[in-house]
């Protein structure tokens, strides 16, 4: 788990750390400790939680990580980053666009846009990157979406505008799997479908003999939540499109357009002249059960695999699990949440960010040249930029 979990223990987050900073001691000389600088940056995981939770947090690495590691680590190295910087520096690992190799040319009129989307744990992120040259629409709503726009120069000095780089970046705080799964639980409480079903069978989903059907959840597959000091049991249904249905509300989307999730300002997707990558969830959820190779695919293939799969009972499904025959890395837990992350994304794409049903050229992958995609390379070299080379 991420440090947020120790929100209610910031006290033993250091501890919790400390494997990861030893392993790190091990492999920096001993000599360089005390010039090797130190960052801690949090992300969405921390963004959601309170600034009280934040401050005590951060506050116990800043004084207790010193007293065992001598590495250079002062107060500004420990924070809590923005989503617009963590899809900034992870936007620039998109299949190599930023890099440039001596005596290379570029066709400033052949370089397309691109656009790296990632649904995560608690955020998801939409950095679109414009080549020097190109418009991907920014234009239309510069005005109104300038808060969402940075420009981003890779040449060697200010003057290099030929490596000018006009970046988009939108996040979204609590759009996340599994912070939309704590939101959907919420809503089995709060909506009306519930309360009449509560009344109607007689206080369904409070014992597990009379459970909640939810249609998000592989068919039978239990599940048991606690919230508000009430114990609910669910049972899943597996109906995919009914999930899809259920999950529409919580996109939280306005009736403007040139908008997305939340009412946040989007450019026009230029379907034909940009590249479109889908990383963490967009890969987890066609990979870790469904077996689909990394790569562009017809959302429709997508949708019927889902279907079948959620319609699937709990029983069968544990039986191959057991038997090996999902992704090593897949567990439990994904096998009973794979349907709802599935139709959280299938909705995210579709009609958070208006692309059409039809389109089939999403590229989803885990790695960029045998490299994760991650944001942490970027913020390293940003934050070291006015170090002195040697």
């Amino acid at each position: 788990p991420g440090i947020s979990e120790f929100a209610s223990s910031p006290e033993q987050v250091s501890d919790y750390i400390a494997p990861l900073l030893s392993f790190a001691a091990r492999h920096v000389p001993r000599s360089k400790h005390r010039e090797t600088p130190l960052y801690i940056l949090c992300t969405a995981g921390m963004r959601i939680l309170p600034q009280s939770q934040q401050k005590a947090i951060l506050e116990d690495l800043l004084t207790d990580i010193p007293v065992h590691f001598d590495f250079l680590f002062s107060d500004s190295h420990a924070e809590v980053i923005s989503g617009k910087q963590e899809g900034r520096w992870a936007l620039g690992k998109c299949l190599g666009n930023f890099g440039n190799s001596q005596g290379k040319i570029w066709d400033r009129k052949a370089l397309k846009s691109w656009v790296n989307l990632e649904v995560s744990k608690a955020s998801q992120k939409f950095p679109l990157g414009s080549g020097p040259g190109s418009d991907p629409g920014f234009a239309v709503q510069e005005e109104v979406a300038k808060s969402l726009l940075a420009e981003v120069n890779l040449g060697c000095d200010a003057h290099q505008t030929e490596h000018v780089y006009r970046v988009y970046v939108a996040t979204f705080l609590g759009f996340g799997g599994n912070a939309a799964r704590r939101r959907y639980e919420e809503s089995l409480l709060s909506s009306r479908n519930s309360r009449a079903l509560l009344i109607s069978r007689r206080q369904a989903g409070l014992s597990p003999q009379a459970p909640l059907p939810d249609p998000c959840l592989p068919r039978d597959a239990p599940d048991e939540l606690r919230l508000r000091g009430l114990r609910l049991h669910l049972r899943g249904t597996g109906d995919f499109q009914l999930c899809r249905e259920r999950l529409r509300p919580l996109l939280n989307r306005t009736n403007g357009t040139g908008s997305s999730l939340n009412g946040v300002r989007q450019p026009p997707l230029q379907l034909q002249s940009s590249e479109f990558y889908g990383f963490s969830e967009f890969y987890y959820c066609t990979e870790d059960v469904l077996r689909m190779a990394p790569g562009s695919f017809p959302f429709s293939r997508f949708s019927a695999f889902l279907q079948d799969y959620c319609a699937t009972r709990w029983s069968v499904l544990r039986e191959r699990f057991e038997r090996g025959l999902y992704a090593p890395h897949a567990d439990l837990h994904r096998l009973k949440f794979q349907c709802f992350k599935s139709a959280w994304m299938f909705e995210v794409f579709h009609r958070g960010f208006s692309f059409p049903e039809s389109y089939g050229s999403l590229r989803t992958a885990l790695q960029v040249y045998d490299k994760e995609v991650q944001w942490t390379l970027g913020a390293i070299l940003y934050r070291t930029r006015f170090l002195p080379l040697r």
